[in-house]
């Protein structure tokens, strides 16, 4: 009898206190807070709508009409998703190792100069293929070496990476558009300055059956890369390691320093890869429009997957839609184009707000249940 009521009492109460069902619910607090962030923005933002006079209710339909109603609206949506995965890929390779980056607006705009640079003594003149390998290749190194900056000044000079990356951000702006406006412009083109345009038959194609570039094959190629590099692969938890705590990571012999130099190489080589697609795919050559924000779009995304590679690509296709229903929404209704960025600054801010909720809900961290004697 002893024996009986003993197993009674160890038994769960219910079937939310057995064992799976507390790693579910644990697990589920990295979905939940992030979804939660996203409706307290829009409640947030539909009573700013109100204070102006608009319909908060016609507002997020012009979003999704804009964004995912058609499949015009999804070629957009896919369009501008497929830098932002890139960019915020920068963000979230460094974060594994404890780094806060805000370098991909940087890396992508002196990526695609350099691939627009790279491509101007060989338009028309050299094979397309052997063309846009060279400006494959010289967009990613920049990109990585730019970004690479910021992590050797952290790592060797003790430089916060936050701050570097966000003025060498400005710095490569300004660098395009030294250049651009100077040594480099096209005479032949009176209006915007840009750098020489591509011939259409040296532009990348599209996708078969869909309006968007190759550029998406790409970024979702390197999401799920990333992965597992991160996630599968030894490099990625010697990440790990370093990026909970460094200096247990040096005493077991770890080469943090290496680590952290790899990890941004790798982070700046990504968003140097949007910026070559922005030339070859969208713009065909370098000037402003580089600078669009994709970089600093990326730094929300990343933050609301968790920085999990794979989590990214949805939430860079939501971001996208967004962006892309910013001109039906200042058709319908009136409101300046920026609109749609007054929404992701604020989203921004309630999800970093909510960061202080992760671990601290009960219903997501239930004490663990235990053997009783």
């Amino acid at each position: 009898m002893t024996d009986i009521a003993r197993s009674a009492a160890d038994a769960p109460q219910s079937i939310f206190d057995s064992d799976w069902m507390i790693r579910v619910r644990r697990g589920s607090e990295a979905l939940a807070i992030p979804i939660a962030a996203l409706l307290v923005s829009a409640l947030l933002f539909s009573l700013f709508l109100l204070a102006l006079g608009k319909s908060p209710a016609q507002f997020f339909q012009l979003i999704w009409l804009g964004g995912f109603g058609t499949g015009f609206s999804w070629s957009n949506t896919l369009l501008r998703a497929a830098p932002v995965m890139l960019t915020a890929l920068a963000v979230a390779i460094p974060a594994r190792l404890g780094l806060t980056m805000i370098g991909g607006e940087g890396a992508l705009v002196l990526g695609g100069f350099a691939a627009a640079a790279i491509a101007i003594p060989m338009i028309g003149s050299t094979a397309p293929f052997v063309m846009h390998i060279l400006m494959f290749t010289g967009a990613l190194a920049v990109g990585a070496a730019w970004v690479g900056i910021a992590g050797a000044l952290r790592q060797f000079r003790g430089v916060n990476e936050t701050i570097s990356t966000l003025l060498l951000s400005y710095i490569a702006i300004a660098i395009m558009n030294f250049f651009v406006e100077g040594a480099l412009r096209d005479p032949a083109d009176p209006n915007k300055p840009s750098t020489k345009a591509l011939e259409s038959a040296e532009m990348i194609g599209k996708l078969p059956g869909i309006d968007v570039h190759w550029g998406l094959v790409f970024a979702i190629v390197a999401c799920v890369a990333v992965y597992i590099l991160m996630f599968r692969t030894t490099f990625g938890f010697a990440c790990k390691i370093a990026g909970g705590n460094a200096r247990a990571a040096l005493a077991q012999g770890l080469p943090v320093g290496r680590l952290v130099i790899a990890a941004t190489l790798i982070a700046g080589a990504c968003a140097g890869m949007a910026g070559y697609f922005e030339v070859a795919a969208v713009h065909g050559k370098a000037n402003a429009s580089l600078a669009t924000g994709y970089g600093f779009t990326g730094i929300l995304v990343a933050f609301l997957a968790r920085q999990h590679p794979l989590a990214i690509v949805p939430v860079a296709i939501l971001f996208g839609g967004i962006a892309a229903a910013g001109g039906i929404i200042q058709r319908r209704m009136g409101l300046p184009d920026a609109t749609v960025l007054l929404l992701q600054g604020l989203t921004f801010v309630v999800l970093l707000a909510s960061e202080t909720f992760y671990g601290r809900l009960a219903i997501f961290n239930p004490k663990a249940r235990t053997e009783r004697t």
